[in-house]
């Protein structure tokens, strides 16, 4: 192991970390007996408070497999603690990456290369990451209330009975903010097919084969019925577009 690796996994990093994440942990077992107390306390039967919390737990194993493949994919340039803490607590797989890369990228890197970091750069990439996430914090602090209050509003009645009602501003929100996130992975996907010298087709095609796994489970699950699909449907892309990846990797 170099330095570099040293020093992002040395044992105090990993001390750090486990207290952050212990602390998070204690939280959310007084949430859980808290919630559950309250159940009792307003006549809920203690049968379906247990079987709730089972059926919570089991689907939430089967997705959580795509935070773990974000983990493996970060430690290995910027060490397990700093990633595990980061897609445990209140990190997204798809931001740090992205992140991560463009940070790298700033500090004239060609990208997330163990050979190339050292401390210094991944101080200044963690600074980046942490701070830009921040962001969401501060919203949901300030604004979140209000947000949610838009979200959850209810659709506006028809003037005509045989008229459909105007979607909420949740609906227009959420399908704003997915198309935007769509286009500006794709987006570029395609500018690094065109990049001079070194054009990548590999993240176009593993997007696609990502996406088509998708469409097949959201077929399945809004078609056919079978909604337990939907706890491991972003799982199951991402190791089959991963596993395709690496096949195409050894054909090419």
């Amino acid at each position: 192991m170099n330095t570099y690796l040293s020093d992002v996994n040395s044992g105090f990093f990993y001390l750090l970390v486990a207290a952050v994440l212990v602390f998070v942990t204690l939280m959310c077992v007084i949430f859980l007996v808290k919630s559950y107390k309250a159940g009792i306390e307003i006549g809920m039967d203690k049968q379906v408070l247990k079987k709730t919390i089972i059926s919570s737990a089991t689907f939430t194993l089967l997705p959580s497999i795509s935070i773990l493949l974000g983990v493996i994919a970060l430690s290995g340039t910027l060490g397990v603690p700093f990633s595990w803490l980061r897609l445990s607590v209140i990190g997204a797989l798809q931001y740090e990456l992205n992140v991560a890369e463009i940070a790298a990228q700033s500090l004239g890197l060609p990208g997330l290369r163990l050979d190339l970091l050292s401390t210094e750069h991944f101080v200044t990439i963690a600074l980046v990451m942490t701070f830009g996430i921040l962001g969401g914090v501060f919203c949901c602090i300030f604004f979140l209330k209000k947000y949610l209050g838009k979200m959850q509003a209810k659709p506006k009645k028809a003037a005509d009975e045989n008229t459909e009602s105007k979607p909420g501003f949740g609906a227009y929100a959420t399908t704003a903010m997915f198309v935007g996130l769509c286009a500006s992975y794709i987006g570029s996907y395609i500018g690094k097919v065109f990049a001079p010298n070194d054009g990548d087709l590999m993240p176009l095609i593993v997007a696609a084969i990502a996406g088509l796994c998708m469409a097949v489970f959201e077929y399945f699950t809004q078609k056919k019925g079978m909604k337990v699909l939907d706890n491991f449907s972003l799982a199951a892309s991402m190791l089959i577009a991963m596993a395709a990846a690496v096949l195409i990797q050894l054909v090419m």
